[in-house]
């Protein structure tokens, strides 16, 4: 039974029982009798006034309670002019003022959080209490190239490619480089944090491709220059003393001319040929920014064709052709890109060796070209250092021209690929639309050079 009907009842057994007594005075002393009504009735009044006085703040309680329940922290209640009732008023109205301001201030904060997440440059993993991935960022869909839909539910290592075991042995405090394609650079912190009352995981990748290029130029850069200047100084000097010599030819024995002959010339061509070696290494640092204008990239892949087609005919290499219906428009400095894809169709056809076929795409959505060569793939242990300075397979490569190709390439934004397809082909992939850290590193590029 309520505390209210407790009330009522007790209330009207009194009162029955005061009637009671009344009735019995009304016959025996008249005098009395009235004066009993008189308390009676004033008694009723006061039980009234007193119920009134504590069913209100049961009301006013339950109504607060309810709205707390709720989660309505808007309803406030107005002073009644009963002290006590007052008092309780005014204690509900403070609690539901600090409450609103606490769920305002923690909306705030999620929203901000919220913003800087999305926002966020680095790519963030919210993983669930069961160790999935739960919620993802943009960036984070950037760099695993996957979409939310493709990676919710998913634990860090089922992801697909080199991704999967990396995240796999990911440990809080200690972050590992990832390192893909031989390019992509990225490098993964594990943290904590706790969501009510547990520990759940979170998983940053930080990109560090940019960064790591800019220190490797910084590194060699120098020492390029360095070396440019002081062998050309000298080479030149040599040459030219050597080109002197070729006056004193005729006062030697004519049996002693050709060997002389011989001997100057070679040695002016080894000087020549260390020349253009050392030239070919300060063109890497000398890259300057593209300066971009529409070409349609059709155009220059024809170009390539024309002048690469004497070459692949000697080699019985033939080209398949499966270009876009239209023109493929694009912003970009033509002279880098033809030298970027001479490279390319270079490595390719060297790949290839004798009796292959190289294969050209390109697609208008996305703006893509693709150049495929039926060659040997690409070796695991090799995959992840192509794009690496110096690197090289070949007895007298310089390691410079996938270099080249690389800095040209992110100097325009291009997101590009060189790996060993499914079918056992090797394919260079360039997407043709630059991504935000690609025009971000166009700038950059060009406020350097100024």
């Amino acid at each position: 039974m309520s505390l209210r009907a407790k009330f009522l009842l007790f209330v009207t057994i009194i009162h029955g029982v005061l009637i009671g007594l009344a009735a019995q005075l009304r016959l025996t002393n008249p005098t009395l009798f009235v004066v009993s009504e008189v308390f009676l009735l004033i008694s009723i009044f006061l039980t009234v006034q007193l119920y009134q006085g504590f069913v209100r703040p049961f009301h006013l309680i339950a109504a607060g309670t309810e709205a707390i329940r709720t989660k309505d922290f808007s309803m406030k209640f107005v002073p009644v002019g009963q002290r006590e009732m007052d008092q309780l008023i005014d204690v509900y109205n403070h609690m539901i003022d600090a409450l609103r301001q606490e769920r305002v201030t923690q909306h705030e904060k999620s929203y901000l959080l919220e913003r800087l997440i999305q926002a966020s440059p680095a790519g963030i993993l919210l993983l669930n209490f069961d160790g999935a991935i739960e919620a993802v960022n943009p960036a984070a869909e950037r760099c695993l190239h996957l979409s939310a839909a493709e990676l919710l539910g998913q634990h860090p290592g089922e992801l697909p490619g080199d991704w999967g075991p990396a995240l796999q042995s990911l440990r809080a405090g200690d972050p590992q480089v990832i390192r893909l394609s031989g390019i992509q650079t990225y490098r993964a912190h594990c943290s904590h944090f706790v969501d009510r009352g547990f520990t759940r995981n979170f998983i940053v990748l930080e990109e560090l491709t940019q960064d790591l290029i800019r220190q490797e130029k910084l590194a060699y850069e120098k020492l390029i220059r360095m070396m440019s200047h002081e062998i050309n100084n000298s080479i030149g000097a040599i040459n030219s003393i050597l080109q002197s010599f070729s006056y004193y030819t005729t006062q030697l024995d004519p049996a002693d001319q050709p060997d002389f002959t011989e001997a100057l010339e070679v040695s002016i061509n080894r000087n020549t040929h260390l020349a253009n070696f050392i030239a070919n290494f300060a063109n890497l640092v000398r890259l300057p920014a593209p300066r971009l204008a529409p070409h349609n990239v059709h155009d220059l892949l024809r170009a390539i064709h024309r002048l690469m087609l004497v070459q692949t005919e000697r080699r019985h290499i033939s080209w398949h052709w499966h270009l876009a219906d239209e023109p493929l428009w694009v912003e970009l400095d033509s002279q880098q890109i033809e030298q970027a894809l001479l490279n390319i169709v270079k490595n390719a056809i060297e790949a290839i060796g004798e009796d292959g076929n190289l294969s050209v795409h390109t697609s208008l959505d996305p703006p893509m070209l693709r150049i495929e060569n039926d060659g040997p793939g690409i070796p695991s242990d090799v995959q992840r250092r192509l794009f690496t300075p110096f690197f090289t397979t070949k007895r007298d490569g310089q390691g410079i021209g996938l270099t080249m190709i690389r800095d040209i390439l992110l100097q325009h934004g291009f997101p590009f690929s060189l790996e060993t397809t499914p079918g056992g082909t090797t394919a260079f992939t360039v997407w043709l639309t630059p991504t935000t850290a690609g025009q971000a590193a166009v700038r950059q590029s060009a406020a350097e050079v100024s």
